[in-house]
């Protein structure tokens, strides 16, 4: 005989320090003082109600990479979430700032397969169990490799290396926390949504996973996936809404009895205003507006970036930028390190900044004709096409290339108006998180790449020189067309 009880469970993933709302149509949306009183809303509403981050806090708004991170976290304080789970850009201040941070927040931050190499010892708690109506809950955090690039620079730090380390570790989670009666399993991912539909055929039922809750790739779902008879679900990315289950559970069986699952909008409709969050905002934005106002440039137009697997204007441009400032041949710019859709036509020092956050160092590395092709063809196989999340690189002027993806080849790739001579050495800017993920990105390494010609680092900034050459110049405009065209199949 089953014995039913509601549990409540709203989620966010990659809100990327998506403070503030945004007039659209009219209508402000999003922010974290509406998502706020949403929470609190369905907290005072609800009886039994849990409200759970898949990652990615931090990076994408001055507020937040001003000051590292710490302003997140108080701000995410104020919030409340239950649990969070570690995402690919909690790291990007490093891991020792990140553990850091974790020390600064008033909420749980779990992960079981973040780990030191030398003795296995877990970086963070892996999983936790929350109470709440009589019930148990067990909620494990996973993140894979994929999504974390950024800690190969440091050697210490690994993580399960596949899918399948990654089902093995939450069985034997499971298989240990099943028997203090737990009566419903959540898994809080950030590995992206095609990844946990693959995760969740690996899981034995007999484990007692009920839910997934993913982040990474951005998905918008009208409805969840259900894989495996495990329901998946994403929130989008920032704060434009937010995941809500409403879920009756079999505490007898220890499993899910129904549910249902919606995507909630976060607006005036749906949404009150928290003012004490308002406030520690407004207190923020005040300190990094007085310092991040100054006027850079004027464009012709806005420029936009709308997707980061295809060329775009804002792609021409700093790759333009940065290879016309350093005297590379080709720069070979990240898609993804460029963080909004639009920039202009009046940029001001936080909108270059909240447009471009990475401040890396800029490699010249050297590749042949051949290894060029053969790092292009890595960034334009198949599943960058489909829109897996990927490394997806925007080229600068002079370079080239059109691509049919049903013969998966090349109908053009040129530089300078001549097809490219295999043998001839061209010099290549590279962001350093690109050099340091030669492997991932390009399917070489730096060791080939040095038998040509040492490498060596030629900024210690991509952002100031992109800045610098803004300053420099009024009006610049690009186009987003032209460079890289791709015959879909």
């Amino acid at each position: 005989m089953s014995k039913l009880k509601k549990l409540t469970l709203l989620h966010s993933n990659d809100l990327h320090g998506d403070f503030m709302a945004e007039e659209i149509d009219a209508n402000l949306v999003g922010g974290v003082s509406r998502l706020s009183g949403y929470v609190n809303k369905v907290r005072h509403e609800e009886e039994n109600v849990l409200y759970a981050i898949a990652g990615d806090m931090f990076r994408g708004s001055i507020i937040d990479s001003e000051y590292l991170g710490i302003s997140t976290i108080e701000i995410m304080n104020m919030l409340g979430p239950d649990v969070v789970t570690v995402g690919n850009h909690e790291v990007d201040y490093g891991i020792a700032h990140l553990l850091f941070l974790e020390k600064c927040a008033d909420f749980p931050i779990i992960n079981a397969n973040l780990h030191i190499r030398t003795n296995n010892a877990r970086l963070f708690e892996p999983c936790i169990i929350l109470k709440v109506g009589g019930m148990k809950i067990l909620f494990i955090g996973i993140l894979a490799e994929v999504a974390l690039m950024q800690c190969k620079s440091d050697g210490l730090i690994g993580t399960f290396i596949t899918l399948e380390d990654a089902a093995e570790e939450i069985g034997r989670i499971c298989n240990t926390h099943n028997a203090l009666g737990v009566d419903f399993t959540v898994l809080l991912t950030h590995i992206g949504f095609e990844e946990d539909k693959k995760l969740a055929e690996l899981l034995d039922p007999a484990w007692g996973v009920d839910v997934i809750i993913g982040g990474h790739s951005h998905t918008f779902l009208e409805e969840p996936a259900v894989v495996n008879g495990i329901p998946i679900v994403q929130a989008g990315t920032g704060t434009d809404q937010i995941g809500r289950f409403d879920i009756m559970i079999d505490t007898r069986r220890n499993c899910i009895d129904s549910y249902t699952w919606t995507p909630v909008p976060i607006d005036s409709e749906h949404c009150p205003d928290d003012p004490a969050i308002e406030q520690l905002i407004t207190m923020y934005k005040t300190q990094t507006d007085a310092k991040y106002g100054q006027i850079i440039t004027r464009f012709v137009r806005q420029l936009t970036h709308p997707t980061r697997i295809r060329e775009t204007e804002l792609g021409d441009l700093f790759s333009d930028v940065l290879c016309d400032a350093l005297g590379v041949d080709v720069f070979l710019l990240g898609s993804g390190s460029i963080r909004t859709e639009q920039l202009g036509p009046i940029v001001t020092k936080g909108d270059l900044n909240e447009c471009f956050p990475y401040d890396d160092a800029v490699h010249t590395v050297y590749m042949t004709g051949a290894q060029l092709k053969h790092a292009v063809m890595r960034m334009l196989r198949d599943e960058a096409l489909a829109g897996a999340h990927t490394e997806f690189y925007q080229l600068s002027h002079g370079f080239n290339v059109e691509y049919d993806q049903a013969t998966h080849s090349f109908t053009r790739f040129d530089f300078e108006g001549e097809p490219i001579d295999e043998q001839r050495v061209f010099s290549v800017g590279l962001q350093h998180f690109h050099y340091t993920n030669m492997g991932d990105s390009f399917d070489l390494t730096v060791e080939q790449l040095k038998a040509n010609h040492p490498d060596r680092v030629v900024a210690t900034s991509c952002m100031q020189v992109i800045e610098e050459s803004l300053l420099e110049g009024r009006l610049q405009d690009a186009t987003g067309e032209g460079r890289l065209t791709v015959r879909l199949a």
